[in-house]
């Protein structure tokens, strides 16, 4: 192998010899994350709920080795420290938790609405099956003195209006723990961050609009978007997830990468007044 071709299989290969652990990863975000990173030389483990999903993808890889399923309810910290167990168990470390299982619950636009019981099962999925993935990351990676902890978060914890408030305080909360993880994880070496999509047409998107046809869905959010002529899709995330949980963003902690073609700069207020006013 030339010296090129070595440079070129190395640059491929960008989560090499790591151990990653995803919550949510039997679909959308979080199965197109397991399969980029599988593809770049990861160990991965996905935890989820959906058991026959989430084993469709270990048989369609075919390596036990490189890509495996375990039941996870992240809403049970019991099920997300066996996960981690598992994980160090079965690879003897790990080094990425990609924090990424999550609820949008019943819509709740208006404060009246407000369902207490869906409230408390928002938080418990998003907001406490973050601090367990980060409790039980950091109880592994402190002796290690590395890794990445990495939560999916969202646009809506950026931006405010026409969001469920279930939703929204969730992901504002998971903004906050992944910094204030960073500050106190830093002396370990260890670094903690977010991404905040925009509409992803993922299978908990569809749901949540009670739309099945996932082009349709695109059409949607590309009408409402900022950033015109191009798709948000779960690989991009993926790719976000990877730059996030690999060595080339070494000095990278306590950020909240938000992935929106600029929604959440934009302020659409004076122009649709200016609309009305010469219309």
């Amino acid at each position: 192998m030339s010296k090129n071709q070595s440079s070129n299989a190395s640059i491929m290969k960008r989560l090499e010899g790591k151990v990653a652990l995803i919550t949510g990863g039997a679909s959308g975000i979080g199965e197109c994350t397991a399969r980029l990173f599988v593809k770049h030389g990861a160990k991965v483990i996905i935890a989820d709920i959906q058991d026959e999903l989430g084993q469709s993808i270990c048989d369609e890889i075919r390596d036990a080795n490189a890509l495996c399923y375990v039941h996870c309810d992240v809403k049970l910290e019991a099920d997300v420290e066996n996960a981690v167990n598992f994980a160090v168990a079965k690879h003897g470390k790990l080094d990425i938790m990609f924090s990424n299982a999550g609820t949008g619950g019943r819509i709740d636009a208006a404060i009246q609405e407000t369902d207490y019981d869906n409230f408390r099962h928002v938080f418990d999925v998003n907001v406490f099956g973050s601090l367990a993935c980060a409790k039980h990351a950091a109880r592994v990676m402190i002796p290690a003195k590395k890794g990445s902890i990495i939560f999916t978060a969202s646009t809506a914890a950026v931006t405010n209006g026409d969001t469920p408030y279930s939703y929204l305080a969730s992901k504002h909360a998971v903004v906050g723990l992944a910094k204030n993880l960073g500050v106190e994880m830093g002396k370990h070496g260890i670094r903690a961050n977010c991404i905040s999509p925009f509409g992803v047409a993922t299978p908990m998107l569809m749901s949540g609009l009670g739309m099945k046809d996932k082009g349709k869905v695109e059409e949607f959010v590309c009408e409402i978007a900022n950033l015109k002529g191009v798709v948000l899709e779960a690989e991009d995330v993926a790719e976000a997830a990877m730059f996030l949980g690999s060595d080339e963003s070494k000095y990278i902690s306590g950020i909240n990468l938000v992935i929106d073609g600029g929604y959440s700069t934009t302020n659409v207020a004076p122009r649709e007044a200016l609309n009305k006013l010469f219309s």
